[in-house]
């Protein structure tokens, strides 16, 4: 094929995929309007999670622009994009943990089931047990491993051992040790601890530290579960079973992961969203879609190296 013929059709599929003008900027990113319907996900059902019109200010500077999205139930949904486009920003909105930030302020909505989390009097202790969070590095309590499973449900009065509880008929060591064993298998831990539930959390490898940190979130029950690049600080083999763990939790749980890997996303994830410069929500849909054929100029380059 001659090459008059190649830039034609180069020109031609350019030209379909984005009317807007396109200019590189100094950083590699187009300068590109995005357009609405990129992010008008379509899937069935109600949304678990739906944010409409979010924007975050940390004092004078904005974090994220104006975003709206729906995220479904029962399924892992990766955010992606290069550093300091607010992927973990919007990631801490959806159990208000921004609120802990004194320079932080959110304007919009999000609703979990229906019911806008950001209304007042919201019962956050009550939302961050729905909305469970694990963190990029590990955290596990400098407990035992058994603690930390039932610390959660302690705090929550679900749970009663002891001299007192014993004495007054409370006693709960049974449902306790159902409950470690539970969530330690949830999070594929069991057959690594089971003998040594009363050894202290932080002599455990760092992949399992964060197995541990999951199955202490599924201790609470929740309904979603966040996670911010939870296998960053993790080896090769401690990242896959992670990232088995998170498409097997999808099952009965609706995830949301922060990832700066696009291979790990593209390999975990039902669809993506994708967060480029000045905090603004590209485009999202399928994860298929978003790396084998996006809208968007900007995240083609993204996803293809050309930038990020």
């Amino acid at each position: 094929m001659s090459n008059s013929v190649n830039e034609s059709r180069e020109t031609a599929e350019s030209n379909q995929r984005s009317t807007t003008p396109v200019t590189q900027t100094t950083a590699g990113e187009s300068q590109e309007k995005t357009q609405a319907e990129w992010t008008e996900y379509e899937f069935r059902g109600e949304p678990k999670l739906s944010v409409e019109g979010l924007d975050v200010y940390y004092g004078d500077e904005q974090a994220l622009q104006g975003i709206t999205m729906d995220i479904p139930e029962n399924s892992v949904t990766a955010l992606i994009g290069p550093s300091g486009c607010g992927k973990s920003t919007f990631l801490r909105c959806l159990n208000r943990m921004n609120d802990r930030i004194k320079s932080a302020r959110v304007d919009g909505t999000v609703e979990l089931d229906g019911a806008d989390i950001y209304q007042d009097g919201i019962n956050l202790v009550e939302l961050r047990k729905r909305v469970g969070m694990v963190f990029q590095s590990p955290n596990p309590f400098p407990k035992s491993i058994r603690d930390n499973v039932s610390y959660g449900p302690r705090k929550h009065g679900e749970v009663e051992t002891g001299l007192l509880a014993r004495l007054l008929g409370d006693d709960s060591t049974d449902r306790e040790r159902e409950l470690v064993e539970r969530c330690l298998e949830q999070a594929a831990l069991w057959e690594e601890v089971n003998d040594r539930l009363d050894d202290n959390a932080l002599g455990l490898s760092g992949g399992q530290q964060q197995r541990l940190c999951i199955a202490r979130c599924l201790a609470v029950d929740p309904d979603v579960i966040l996670m911010d690049e939870p296998a960053s600080a993790l080896d090769p083999i401690a990242t896959a079973k992670i990232e088995d763990l998170i498409e097997e939790l999808a099952e009965e749980y609706t995830v949301v992961v922060v990832t700066h890997n696009m291979q790990q996303a593209a390999r975990i994830s039902d669809q993506t969203a994708v967060f480029l410069t000045g905090g603004e929500l590209v485009e999202f849909d399928d994860t298929d879609k978003i790396f084998e054929n996006p809208e968007s100029q900007r995240v083609e380059d993204y996803v293809t190296g050309k930038f990020g």
